[in-house]
Order: C-alpha cells, then structure tokens, then sequence
C-alpha cells in the first residue's frame, strides 16, 4: 500500500510544489493510508487526549442540552423525525455515549430522532458501524454535507474537534513585499522542504488586511493560517439547517489574537505520543496535524448564511451552564459519582481542556 509521503512526492514530481493544505488532507485522510485511516488509541495510549476520550460524560452532558434545545423545536410531519447531524464522529464514541443517554433518559424523544453522521470514509464508517451495533436503528450515514439537502434539517448539526483538522494553508509576512507569501511543500534531497510563493487570487482575498503600522512592525515570515475548507464546511452545515442550532466545539482563537507576538510562528502542531513535534513536515501520516480554528471566520461565515450567533465561550463555561441545569432536574440527568466529577473536572478545569477548547453555538 502507498503512504502519504510517497503519494505527496508523487504529486509534487508531477506537478510542482504543493500547498501545505494539500499536503496536510493527503497526510491525515489519503484512503486506507493517511493518519485517520488507521486505527489509533486515543487518550493516555495515544497521541492526544480529546473530550471525548476522558469518558462518557462529556457526550451525556451534549445529551442533556441537545435533548432541551430539541424539545423546543417543532418536529417536522412524519414520517420524518427531528435530527442530530454529527460530523468528524471518528470511531463513533461520542455518537454511543450521546445515544445511550437519550436512550436510557428521554425515551420518547429517542424515538422520534434520527441521527445522521457524517462520513466520507468507509474505513471510519466501519469503525462507527461496528461501535454503534445494532442496538442504535434510528442512525443513518451520509458521505458529505451536501448529502443532506438545503434546508433539510430540522434539529441540530455539530462537530466536536473537526475544523482544527481540516487542511489548512500556511502563509508568512514578507516584510520587503509588504504581502503574505504561501509557504508550499517541495522534495528537496530526501526530506519536504518549504518553498515561498504568492498565493493564488482565491486564497488572496481571504488573508487578513494589515493595516500600515502593524505592518511596519509585523516581523518577516510572521505565520498565520488559512483554512477554506473549514469555512465551506461550515457555509454547507448552515445551507442544511432548515431550524435549529449549529454548533463546534473547537481549539481557536478569536479576533485580535492572531497577531501577537508569541505567535510568530503560526498555529500548526504535529502530535506524536503527547508531545509537539519540531518538524511539521516529517513522516506525513504518522503523527497528528492541527491548525487553530480561526472563529471570527467561521463566525461570519454562518452570519452570512443566514444564521444567528448565540453564543461564543470557553468550554469551561459552555459545560459548566449545562451541569448547572442538571443540578435543576437532578433525576433527569442521573447521579454526580465520583468517576463523573473527575471527568468534569477534567473538561473543566483551564489546565486541561476548559480554557483551551471553545464552543461556537448558531441558529435559524
């Protein structure tokens, strides 16, 4: 079987250089081969640690929410049901905890749902199939956004540490052009290799305006991120949303703080057993690639589409509102063990994942 490094020199050999978007979609998600094709543990054994894998309260608290925010939508004549529309569900963790809760805790809204995940790839569609069993026969697949129609969707759409994993394209200031120059992927003797371009016009007029002194300050090869395929996605979901809520739960940043001085060298992180690697262009496919999401991008976006934005916070805050209402109806969510509060904690506390992750929250 190719692996990406040998289909991206491939492709470069071919072509010419390639943009680090390329080159980071053939890393992560080339077929049976990129890094998310293949089965990898997750948490304390893995690469990285995800809200998901500190355990199943993170999914029941989404229950919790999604199950009040769905209450109040009008269901659409049967036979179609209200819908929970899940992308970037990878092994379909999140999809089980979530469900089991809606199972167990609000049976007659379970059945009258239908769970819809998102899923180009047959290789994580199995891993999802397989986690899922028989016991869910209310969930149905679709390969991409556009699957689900205009307007279809009556309920919600979310994505939980996705948009940091889309490609991305890497720029840099050049301080004597006055511009931002791409940073694409070349083979150079036998290791990738950046070489310096300008970008083409459709990535041009997404890249930020400096205004004349920041740029006199802004130091050469300061790097920012580009991410057109986290916009589209998002400019897709909200098209699909007839009523309900569209939501992320992401690592970003937010305007004015992209340009700090602590960032100079972008956002993009290569993982590998918990640690960052140095080189983000070493060993394509065997170690984990993140950009930061850029949320007054995406924001807009939805705006534009006709959404409204109703909430933009730090995780911490976004869950600890949620837990504050199963404090409310203490029998509709189930009890506080020990076990739960350490995972709460967990997601909560702004040395783990509380003030790293962000919940964006729109509707129609």
């Amino acid at each position: 079987m190719n692996s990406p490094a040998f289909l991206i020199r491939e492709e470069i050999r071919r072509s010419g250089p390639v943009s680090f978007a390329r080159f980071m979609e053939l890393a992560l998600y080339a077929p049976g081969c990129g890094y998310y094709e293949r089965p990898r543990e997750i948490g304390r054994r893995g690469d990285f640690f995800t809200s998901v894998s500190v355990g199943p309260v993170f999914g029941e608290l989404l229950a919790f929410q999604f199950a009040q925010w769905l209450e109040k939508i009008t269901p659409p004549p049967p036979p179609a049901k209200l819908q929970i529309v899940e992308a970037g569900a990878h092994n379909g963790q999140l999809a089980l905890d979530l469900l089991g809760w809606l199972r167990q805790r609000r049976p007659a809204l379970f059945e009258r749902l239908e769970y819809c995940l998102i899923e180009p790839s047959p290789i994580r569609r199995a891993w999802q199939e397989k986690i899922m069993g028989a016991g869910f026969p209310n969930v149905r697949w679709v390969a991409n956004i556009g699957e689900l129609g205009p307007r279809r969707v009556r309920g919600i759409i979310f994505s939980n540490e996705l948009l940091d994993a889309m490609p991305a394209h890497r720029l840099c200031w050049d301080v004597a052009g006055q511009g931002w120059m791409e940073c694409r992927v070349d083979w150079e003797g036998n290791s990738f290799a950046w070489q310096k371009s300008r970008p083409p016009p459709d990535l041009a007029t997404l890249l930020p305006v400096i205004p004349a002194e920041l740029a006199a300050m802004l130091p050469d090869g300061f790097v920012i991120e580009v991410s057109p395929s986290a916009l589209q996605w998002w400019t897709g979901a909200a098209g699909s949303l007839e009523s309900g809520k569209l939501m992320t739960l992401d690592y970003g940043l937010d305007a004015g703080e992209w340009l700090r001085p602590e960032r100079a060298a972008g956002t993009f992180r290569a993982y590998t057993g918990h640690r960052i690697s140095e080189n983000i262009l070493a060993s394509p496919g065997e170690q984990d690639l993140t950009a930061h999401v850029n949320f007054p991008a995406v924001r807009e976006a939805g705006e534009r589409a006709g959404l409204q934005t109703e909430e933009f916070v730090r995780q911490s805050k976004f869950l600890t509102d949620i837990f504050r209402r199963t404090q409310a109806t203490p029998e509709g969510f189930g009890e506080w063990n020990p076990a739960r509060v350490k995972q709460f904690q967990t997601l909560t506390h702004p040395a783990h994942l509380g003030h790293r992750f962000r919940a964006l929250l729109q509707s129609r």
